[in-house]
């Protein structure tokens, strides 16, 4: 501590004799002391490795191999903070094995990637906890052994930095547990053994027993039966010793939760202040040349510009990125003084700049008085607050077959005067349908919506928009005004095949939990009365884009080729557009495990779409670049403000590069991410060849870091009468392989290949 104390006064001292020249550089510089040190950089500018030792204006410190402005190979970097890294870099980024410690006495000695702890790797917490283990973007995932500070200790499987998968966790007084967890929790089958000679084995929730089990003491009796906290669900047998008839009624098992689960707590995970990705580096720059108006900036070790630092910049193309070791180059910022959008550049990328189209207003037009469809906006406001305010039995998991037939569905009248079970209203009378209520009741709970969330996001005082135009099926979309459900009317074909599917579609929901399968939250109908006695279809389900990113681009894949180009011309295409596969110039890269669940649930979907004989599906794909501009963290809908040199964005609220690494990296964060929702990931541009149609293009090593939202949607299709003639009427003109309608068991297959070419693991 004492060296780096002196180290700090001297880098500080003479970071304030030349502070009159800092601002001469032109970002992130820092000027030479001495004038041979000058002539050093002039002549390592062509790539050449060497050995440096560099006091940064800020006061940082870098001893160790240099190229190119950057550390580049072995070295030191210490932050004025008391942050140390000692290990390898690449292009100015912690890359390979290397040692980060923390003024708090914590430290991690393994593998980094791209600035992160990522790979196998061994951290040291200041309170004494230990973990040795696997490690993907700094946290814990894969398999483990955490030693806590108290004694206790967990060794088994880890996913997005909490327990989840199979392990034995030991407590210090030698009580343990072997068997499954979710989401850092002891959930499902699992074996609790105490050192008295106890044991409980059956079924977990939320770390207690809940469900089949039984408990075994050591003097040979049993108790067998379903565990419950609430003592209504509790109901079991106990076989004393000695007997397996008599049953004793005096004992309680709640005992088992009040007194022999007392001390079975786990620990809570550490709470790390910042990780080493976030941290910045004062990136080295010549001053000869630089323009003086520039102000110094700082660059995060996993390479990127600090954009939350000076907003001067968001005009300013960064013409010296850093490239990665698979030959990526890092985005710069070009900000357009025209109203066209952003654009990203990349040096000594092949082809044009990656132009970010700009964000418009929120979708669609607001439905007011007046508006053609107002009256049907109330009305089925009304129906939606009447089906789901109505009182009845909570739903239970397990359905009765009677619950999915098409022939359970009920009509409620709403006259405009009221009635005993309807409000009095102001829009005209109407008849309203509820389509197997039970199932979709059950749905809403399988999928954790709040009732009075949901109505109060279709049913409040805020009027639902409709999209501009009806989609390609001739339905019209209806958002809500928080963008969390979308609305959409339905053809009486497309009603029928979701209640014949609507068991296996039940079931397969409920069996695998980030299925990519669209969510559908209830079916209706409102029959209007009057002369033309008009009914009105339409199923609510979720929003795959609402989220605080905005959507930058956004593609519907399918994987043929016929009529999939998007008709407009460049300029016209906004964040809106939604884009088609031949208009794709990206390949996906996921991170390897969310690549390897990524393939196993799309086969899966696949599998049951293509068993229900359901075509014509597509996957959905957004993409918000993390570096698009310097508003990365806008809520979704609004105006991305672009840099015009203007006051007009000042009231926009920011959030800085590193207040959006930290809510991505800190582990509760990572509770909003799941497969195909909030994941970070990175993008590489591609190039068509101009002599052949390719659904994927050639890749170009050119990189963006994104954060991805995709799922499948449009699954109400099946291959009926009408898709088998379109299928023979097409196939005599066109290929029959680049058309969308064919057999079922065809669009799988050739949807799955596209899409596993599409995407990619990141390596």
């Amino acid at each position: 501590m004492k060296a780096w104390e002196a180290t700090v006064r001297k880098t500080q001292a003479a970071a304030k004799k030349r502070a009159n020249t800092i601002f001469g550089t032109s970002y992130g510089v820092g000027n030479v002391e001495e004038e041979n040190e000058d002539q050093e950089e002039e002549g390592n500018t062509s790539g050449e490795v060497y050995h440096a030792e560099r006091f940064l204006p800020n006061g940082d410190y870098y001893t160790g191999y240099w190229a190119e402005n950057f550390p580049h190979g072995y070295g030191k970097y210490l932050w004025t903070d008391g942050c140390l890294y000692v290990g390898e870099w690449f292009r100015g980024k912690t890359m390979g094995k290397g040692t980060f410690s923390w003024p708090s006495g914590a430290m991690y000695e393994g593998s980094f990637k791209s600035g992160f702890m990522d790979g196998e790797g061994m951290y040291t917490g200041p309170n004494g906890d230990t973990y040795r283990g696997s490690w993907i973007m700094n946290l814990k995932h894969g398999h483990g052994v955490k030693e806590y500070g108290n004694g206790d200790s967990y060794d088994g499987e880890w996913s997005r930095g909490v327990h989840e998968g199979t392990g034995k966790y030991q407590w210090k007084n030698g009580n343990c547990y072997v068997g499954e967890w979710k989401n850092g929790t002891i959930c499902g089958k699992g074996k609790m053994c105490w050192t008295i000679g106890n044991v409980y084995e059956g079924s977990w929730e939320d770390g207690l027993p809940k469900g089949n089990g039984t408990f075994k003491w050591e003097d040979g009796s049993f108790y067998v039966g379903i565990w419950s906290k609430d003592l209504k669900e509790q109901n079991g047998t106990y076989y004393p010793s000695g007997s397996l008839l008599e049953r004793n009624l005096e004992w309680d098992p709640q005992e088992v939760f009040n007194t022999d689960l007392k001390d079975c707590k786990v620990c809570p995970g550490e709470k790390v202040p910042i990780w080493p990705s976030q941290k910045k580096l004062a990136v080295w720059r010549s001053t000869k040349g630089s323009d003086s108006s520039i102000r110094p900036r700082r660059m995060s070790v996993d390479g990127r510009i600090d954009a939350g630092v000076d907003r001067d910049f968001g005009r300013m193309r960064l013409s010296d990125a850093a490239t990665s070791p698979s030959g990526s180059v890092r985005s710069g910022i070009a900000g357009n003084d025209s109203d066209d959008g952003l654009q990203l550049d990349c040096v000594n990328a092949r082809g044009s700049p990656l132009r970010i189209p700009k964000v418009v207003k929120k979708q669609g037009e607001t439905i007011c008085k007046g508006h053609r469809n107002y009256e049907l906006m109330l009305n089925l406001q009304l129906g939606i607050r009447h089906s789901v305010g109505r009182p009845g039995p909570p739903p239970s998991l397990d359905l009765k077959p009677s619950a999915f037939d098409p022939k359970e569905k009920y009509w409620t009248k709403f006259p405009t005067e009221g009635s005993k079970i309807t409000p009095p209203h102001q829009s005209c009378e109407f008849r309203w349908k509820d389509y197997c209520p039970k199932v979709f009741r059950t749905l809403r709970m399988l999928f954790k919506v709040d009732p009075a969330d949901y109505m109060l996001s279709i049913c409040g005082d805020d009027a639902l928009r409709e999209l501009s135009s009806p989609g390609k099926s001739g339905s019209f979309f209806y958002l809500t005004h928080d963008d969390r459900y979308m609305i959409k009317t339905m053809k009486k074909a497309e009603v029928k095949v979701l209640l014949r599917m609507l068991n296996a579609y039940y079931n397969h929901v409920r069996a695998f939990e980030n299925t990519l399968v669209t969510k559908y939250f209830g079916l209706h109908c409102v029959k209007l009365n009057g002369p033309a006695q008009k009914k009105v279809r339409f199923i609510i389900m979720g929003n795959l884009f609402c989220s605080e990113y905005m959507i930058h681009r956004r593609y519907d894949l399918k994987g043929s080729t016929f009529g999939r180009l998007t008709d407009k011309p460049e300029s016209e295409i906004d964040a809106t557009t939604t884009l088609k596969d031949l208009d794709l110039n990206f390949i996906f890269r996921l991170q390897k495990t969310w690549f390897q669940d990524f393939r196993r649930q799309v086969d899966r979907d696949c599998e049951f779409l293509e068993q229900e004989r359901i075509m014509d599906y597509s996957l959905l794909v957004g993409l918000h670049f993390t570096e698009a501009s310097n508003d990365d963290h806008t809520p979704s809908g609004a105006i991305t403000p672009v840099d015009n040199g203007t006051s007009e964005t000042d009231s926009v609220p920011r959030l800085s590069r590193a207040d959006l690494d930290q809510l991505l990296l800190d582990p509760a964060g990572w509770a909003s991410i799941r497969l195909g929702i909030n994941m970070p990931a990175r993008v590489e541009r591609t190039e068509r060849n101009d002599t052949e149609i390719q659904l994927v293009g050639e890749p170009t090593g050119e990189y963006y870091d994104v954060v991805m939202f995709f799922g499948i949607i449009d699954i109400l299709q099946d291959y009926d009468i009408t898709k088998k003639l379109e299928h023979a009427y097409k196939s005599i003109q066109y290929d029959p392989n680049s058309i969308s309608a064919v057999d079922p068991k065809q669009y799988s297959r050739r949807f799955r290949d596209y899409i596993f070419k599409a995407f990619a693991e990141d390596t």
